[in-house]
């Protein structure tokens, strides 16, 4: 069988492949992809990944996602934003909220869908300087990194404790529930950050 049909023959599959899963979470996570981190997070749970190697693997992927960002926006920022004019109005936003709170922003950029992707691309437009965008990125993307993968193996925990057989329909369907509830919040925050 090509792909596997059942959760469980899908964490087995990772198990043999971990070397091309972590490839694939460094990828990933360098665009911030929140539900792809969380499920990797609810495999390490499962023995399919390791935990500490998740984490570590999600962290240096995350920086070197913002620090590409932050270069392409410091060196071509201003052309691109002329070439694509619909991008300027979002970017211009992350810009302003970054001159005026830019620990924040670096901080906690990565939890809300719609800025993720621009963010880094927009600091690296604004006056930020790159010594103190390096510094607070390596932290943000621990504590990004750090917080998803756990999410994401506590909620393992707590789909263990609440259901015997991981491969039933039922841990399959509780696993989507999680996935979506977090997709959610992070629309809200987006909303949120809209505002500015």
């Amino acid at each position: 069988m090509l792909f596997p049909s059942d959760l469980t023959s899908f964490l087995e599959l990772i198990r043999q492949h971990g070397d091309v899963a972590y490839s694939l979470m460094f990828a990933y996570a360098a665009s911030h992809s929140l539900l792809l981190a969380l499920f990797a997070g609810y495999a390490a749970h499962a023995g399919a990944l390791s935990f500490g190697t998740l984490i570590v693997v999600c962290w240096l992927g995350s920086f070197t996602g913002d620090v590409i960002r932050f270069w392409i926006g410091r060196r071509y920022g201003a052309r691109l934003l002329d070439r694509y004019p619909r991008f300027e109005r979002p970017v211009q936003t992350v810009v302003r909220l970054t001159d005026r709170h830019y620990a924040w922003m670096i901080l906690f950029h990565r939890f809300p869908h719609g800025i993720r992707g621009l963010a880094g691309f927009a600091y690296g437009i604004s006056r930020l300087p790159w010594s103190t965008f390096l510094a607070l990125n390596f932290v943000a993307a621990g504590l990004w990194s750090g917080a998803v993968v756990s999410a994401g193996y506590a909620f393992g925990q707590f789909s263990e404790k609440s259901i015997n057989n991981a491969s039933s329909g039922l841990g399959i369907v509780m696993l989507v529930l999680f996935l979506g509830l977090s997709w959610l919040l992070s629309r809200k925050l987006e909303r949120i950050m809209e505002r500015y």
